[in-house]
């Protein structure tokens, strides 16, 4: 799939990054002793590790569907996600053990201006290839990616804050300055790597993205034709970066089959015009009934029995319904 291709593409530039920002940010750690900086550099690990996870994720997630995986393998791209940001967590609890360590027993801090100098080079590279992931992300949907960029965009920040709190420290004298930067962005990086976990296990227990939903109801409401007289029991569910749409279209009971699957077909083109290809639909259609006429705003109607009424705005409550809309 061309979309996966431009995610592993992107992903495998990221990891090959994380490992040169890893060896910077060591050394600057060595010349400096700033247990802070160690923060940064120990983060590093973590954007190595879980950037080949994701490559590795991704790659399974690009192959395509079979007889045991008839929906594909996109829920990789979830559990990389997990290990990602349970790796991240992990991190955090290290850097703010480590930094508890120096407050208890202090030591002295070097050749910061060096060390300073290098992590900023660092932070901006991070920014920078944070940004091209998330913007990958969203253009391929791939949570994985949109993940690893999250982490980059994330990691630049602490970066920047830890950069300041270095400054102050060096102009003030205040070494104990030194843990408490550590400690903040040490917490930073256990609600960022939480927010990642949640975020997956809600993908592969497919919780419904209110989001997504909301703005797809929307789209739908905008759209609709006066031939579907009501859309519900629709489903979302992702596979990494392909939606599969579940629904009941009701449409005029006179039509033949050839007549309904063209309307099928004009709901499909309507969401992928959206979506794009990236969504699966099934349609199960069935045939309005006499009460329907109530709510039914079909034009020139052969075979009304009743006056229209009033229409049904379509909404998250009433199209996920698993029944004919009524008055």
């Amino acid at each position: 799939m061309p979309t996966y291709r431009q995610a592993i593409r992107v992903q495998q530039w990221i990891a090959a990054i994380g490992i040169v920002l890893l060896a910077i940010k060591f050394y600057a750690y060595f010349i400096t002793h700033s247990v802070a900086v160690l923060t940064d550099a120990l983060e590093s690990i973590v954007n190595v590790v879980a950037g080949f996870i994701t490559l590795g994720s991704l790659m399974v997630a690009a192959k395509p569907r079979d007889s045991s995986h008839p929906y594909g393998h996109g829920k990789a791209e979830f559990i990389s996600a997990g290990i990602e940001g349970s790796l991240i967590s992990v991190a955090g609890i290290w850097i703010m053990v480590e930094a508890v360590k120096k407050i208890i027993h202090p030591a002295p801090v070097f050749e910061l201006d060096t060390g300073l100098i290098l992590i900023a080079i660092c932070g901006l590279i991070n920014l920078t290839a944070g940004w091209i992931g998330i913007i990958q992300g969203k253009k391929s949907n791939s949570i994985a990616v949109s993940a690893s960029g999250k982490h980059l965009i994330t990691d630049a920040i602490s970066t920047g804050g830890l950069i300041a709190g270095l400054l102050l420290m060096k102009f003030t004298g205040w070494q104990w300055l030194d843990s408490v930067v550590a400690i903040i962005f040490g917490s930073i990086l256990i609600f960022t790597g939480f927010r990642i976990v949640r975020g997956s296990i809600a993908g592969i227990m497919d919780e419904a993205d209110d989001v997504l939903l909301k703005g797809l109801v929307a789209f739908l409401q905008k759209n609709r034709k006066n031939n579907w007289v009501d859309l519900h029991n629709l489903r979302v569910i992702k596979y990494g970066n392909r939606l599969h749409l579940d629904c009941h279209l009701t449409l005029p009971w006179y039509l033949n089959l050839h007549e309904a699957h063209k309307e099928v077909d004009a709901l499909d083109t309507l969401i992928k015009s959206e979506f794009g290809d990236a969504l699966e639909m099934f349609v199960h259609t069935d045939g309005c009934q006499p009460e329907s006429c109530n709510l039914c705003s079909m034009d020139n109607c052969i075979e009304r029995r009743h006056p229209l009424v009033k229409t049904i705005e379509w909404t998250t409550e009433n199209l996920f319904q698993n029944e004919k809309h009524a008055l």
